[in-house]
C-alpha cells in the first residue's frame, strides 16, 4: 500500500502492503496522510498520536490546518496552493505546530505529493526541532549580548581614561585652592559630574561583565539611592518606584558594580511582570537568621543585610519559580527576553557569599530577597583605620606604563608630587626597555592592562622574572581575560579601577609598597 502512496508503483504483493504499513505505523517520526484538496487527515501513525497528544479518532476528524496556530494558517494555505499536483513531488519547510495541550513546537516538515486511492494526497513526515531551535536562538542571543558587551566594555574603557584625567586634575586643583576661592564650586561641580559619568560606565561594565571583582565595604542604602534615578528611566512612566531603607543599615563587603547589576536586573524583571503598570518597592533591612525556615535556604545563625525587590505584577506559579534562576529560562516571548537576567543575579549573589529567595503567587506579584553577609563592626573600624592611617607620600621608584599620554602625565605628576621617583613608558615594550636602562631598584610598576605592542600582564611577567622584588598594580577601565580568571585577579596582583581619585591611587600605592608578599 505504501509503495503506491509514495508514487513508487501500483504493483505490490500483500506482503509488501503489510511491511510498508508497519513501516508507516512504527516510524519513529510523526507521519500522516492528508487529502490534498480538503487537507483532512486520512491516516496517522503511532508517533503522531503520541507526540501531538490527539487520539487517532481526533486526528481523523481534523485537518492539517488545525495543528497550526491560527495566525499561521493563511500563510500555509498560500504555500500549499502554489504547489503543483505532480505525483511524487517532494517539498518541505519549517513551521510551527500546536499540540493538543496548546504548546507550540517548531518542526521541519517534508511533504510528498502522492496518489491515495486515486486521489491527490500528501504524505507528511514531521521532525520536531523545538529544542534545537531554542538552543540555537539562545546561543545566537548570547553571542549578540557578548558583542554588545564587548562594545560597551570598550567604550567604557576609553571613557574611563578620560574620566580619570578629569577627576585627577579636579582633585589636584582643589588641593591647591583655598576653601573660599570663588572658583571652587565650579571645580567641585565638574568633579561631581565626572563621578556621575563614572557610575554610568560602571553600569556599562556590569552589563558587559568585564569588571574585575573589587569587594569593598558598602552602604547598600547609598547604592540604592544612587541607582534609583537611572532605574526610574528604565521602568517607564507607568511604573512607580518606591524605596524603604532602614536608617541604621549594617554594611556589607561586596563589589559595588555587581550590586548595581543586581538592582538593575531585578527591577527590569519586575517591570516586565507589570505590562499595565504598577509599583516596584526596593527595601533594605538588617536580618538575623536563626532558623533556615526564615529564608528557605540552609544557614546557621548569622547577620545579613537584606535587599528586597517587590512588584505588583502578574506573579508566578510554583513550576515557574522552580526554574526561575536557570540560564535561558524565560516566560517571555523569544524576541523579548534572553533568560539570562535572573541567572546572572543568582551567580552574583552566590559569588558574594549571599543567598537569594523568591516568593510569588499568580496574580499577586513577586518578591525577590537577596541576603548578603553583614560586616562586623570590628572589620569596618579596622578597614577605616587602615585607610585613614595610610600615608600619601614616599620615595620609592615607580614605573608608570600607560598608553594614554594625558593619563600617563597625570599619574606621573601625582606620584612626583608625593615624593616618588617616576619612570615612564608608553606600552609594554617601552617599559621593558626603560627598565633595562635603569640602574637600581624599581619597587613598583603601575601598568594599564590593554596596550598596543605588549599588554600589561605580559610586561609584568617578564619584568618580575628579572626583578622579582618589584610589585605590580594593574589599572584599567575594564579587564580582559588576560588578567581575569573567573571574575577575579590572579594571586599577588592588585587592581585599581579607572576612573580613580588621586587619594585612591596614592593610598593603593602605599598599601602595596608596605605589604610583604610572597
Amino acid at each position: 500500500m505504501l509503495s503506491s502512496l509514495l508514487g513508487l508503483g501500483n504493483v505490490e504483493t500483500p506482503i509488501d502492503r503489510d511491511i510498508n504499513w508497519v513501516l508507516f505505523e512504527r516510524h519513529p517520526l510523526p507521519m500522516w496522510i492528508a487529502d490534498a484538496v480538503t487537507y483532512r487527515f486520512l491516516a496517522v501513525n503511532d508517533a503522531a498520536v503520541g507526540h501531538y497528544g490527539y487520539s487517532r479518532e481526533e486526528f481523523l476528524s481534523m485537518t492539517m490546518m488545525e495543528v497550526r496556530p491560527s495566525e499561521d494558517v493563511p500563510v500555509f494555505r498560500e504555500h500549499l496552493s502554489g504547489i503543483p499536483s505532480n505525483s511524487g513531488l517532494r517539498f518541505g519547510g519549517t513551521w510551527r505546530h500546536r499540540k493538543k495541550n496548546g504548546s507550540i513546537m517548531i518542526v521541519e516538515v517534508t511533504h510528498n505529493r502522492i496518489q491515495h486511492h486515486g486521489a491527490d494526497a500528501f504524505l507528511v513526515v514531521v521532525h520536531d526541532i523545538t529544542e534545537r531551535k531554542t538552543f540555537e536562538e539562545a546561543l545566537l542571543q548570547s553571542t549578540r549580548l557578548e558583542a554588545i558587551g564587548r562594545l560597551s566594555g570598550g567604550v567604557a574603557h576609553d571613557f574611563n581614561n578620560v574620566l580619570t584625567i578629569i577627576l585627577g586634575y579636579c582633585n589636584l586643583t582643589l588641593d591647591q585652592m583655598k576653601q573660599l576661592d570663588p572658583l571652587r564650586p565650579n571645580i567641585e561641580g565638574i568633579r561631581k559630574a565626572a563621578e556621575r559619568a563614572a557610575r554610568l560606565t560602571r553600569q556599562m561594565l556590569a552589563f558587559s561583565r568585564r569588571q574585575i571583582l573589587q569587594p569593598k565595604i558598602l552602604d547598600l542604602n547609598e547604592i540604592v539611592t544612587e541607582t534609583a534615578t537611572m532605574l526610574c528611566r528604565l521602568i517607564g512612566e507607568d511604573v512607580q518606584l518606591q524605596t524603604s531603607l532602614e536608617p541604621e543599615l549594617r554594611q556589607v563587603k561586596a563589589d559595588p558594580g555587581q550590586i548595581e547589576q543586581i538592582l538593575i536586573n531585578l527591577t527590569i524583571n519586575a517591570r516586565d511582570a507589570m505590562p499595565k503598570g504598577g509599583t516596584i518597592v526596593i527595601e533594605t533591612r538588617n536580618v538575623v537568621m536563626n532558623d533556615s525556615r526564615q529564608t528557605g535556604f540552609s544557614t546557621g545563625p548569622c547577620s545579613y543585610v537584606l535587599i528586597a525587590v517587590s512588584d505588583t505584577g502578574v506573579g508566578m506559579d510554583s513550576e515557574t519559580i522552580a526554574h526561575i534562576f536557570e540560564p535561558f529560562f524565560t516566560t517571555k516571548r523569544r524576541d523579548e527576553g534572553t533568560g539570562l537576567g535572573l541567572a546572572t543575579v543568582y551567580g552574583i549573589v552566590k559569588q558574594s557569599d549571599g543567598n537569594i529567595s523568591v516568593y510569588s503567587e499568580p496574580g499577586h506579584g513577586a518578591t525577590f530577597k537577596v541576603y548578603l553577609p553583614a560586616v562586623d563592626a570590628a572589620e569596618q573600624s579596622r578597614t577605616k583605620a587602615i585607610d585613614e592611617a595610610l600615608p600619601r607620600k614616599g620615595s620609592e621608584t615607580i614605573l608608570v606604563v600607560e598608553d594614554e599620554p594625558e593619563l600617563r602625565v597625570l599619574t606621573r605628576d601625582v606620584l612626583k608630587g608625593s615624593g616618588y621617583r617616576v619612570l615612564e613608558a608608553a606600552n609594554g615594550e617601552d617599559a621593558l626597555a626603560v627598565a633595562a636602562r635603569h640602574i637600581g631598584a624599581i619597587q613598583l610598576m603601575i601598568s594599564d592592562v590593554v596596550m598596543p605592542k605588549l599588554g600589561g600582564r605580559e610586561c609584568a611577567r617578564r619584568l618580575t622574572q628579572v626583578r622579582p622584588d618589584m610589585k605590580v598594580i594593574f589599572m584599567s577601565g575594564y579587564a580582559t581575560d588576560a588578567v581575569k580568571q573567573h571574575g577575579a585577579l590572579e594571586p599577588n596582583t592588585t587592581y585599581i579601577e579607572k576612573p580613580f581619585a588621586v587619594d585612591v591611587l596614592l593610598r593603593k600605592v602605599r598599601e602595596v609598597l608596605d605589604t610583604n608578599r610572597v
